[in-house]
């Protein structure tokens, strides 16, 4: 896959993955939202918890999740603690990570709290 597809093809997944959470009654916060730490595909909100997203685009949901690096975490991780320093509640704000995947069809796989089971 191209550069420019590739990038399509994940704001599509990220597309996809932000409705799916609408259709839970979820807000998206941001898009892509870029901090000093790195950047966070999805940020949404479940009442005062906040919901860092990493989505995977992939055939399958298998190989989807197999491209989730310890590295990647870590850089999402850095960009939540920036994220929610502007938060009310500051480092104490209650947070979860979510890995969202996307495969050839278009199906959506969320898996919650994803990081816990790294």
């Amino acid at each position: 896959m191209s550069g420019k597809t590739s990038y399509h093809a994940g704001v599509a997944a990220e597309d996809i993955v932000a409705k799916d959470y609408l259709r839970r009654g979820r807000i998206i916060a941001e898009r892509r939202w870029r901090g000093k730490g790195g950047e966070v595909d999805l940020i949404v909100r479940e009442g005062a918890r906040v919901v860092f997203v990493e989505v995977k685009k992939s055939s399958s949901f298998t190989r989807a999740a197999t491209r989730l690096s310890r590295k990647q975490m870590d850089r999402l991780c850095a960009a939540a603690t920036e994220f929610v320093s502007n938060e009310p509640d500051g480092q104490l704000t209650d947070m979860r990570f979510d890995l969202a995947m996307v495969d050839s069809s278009g199906a959506v796989r969320i898996i919650e709290n994803a990081f816990m089971e790294a």
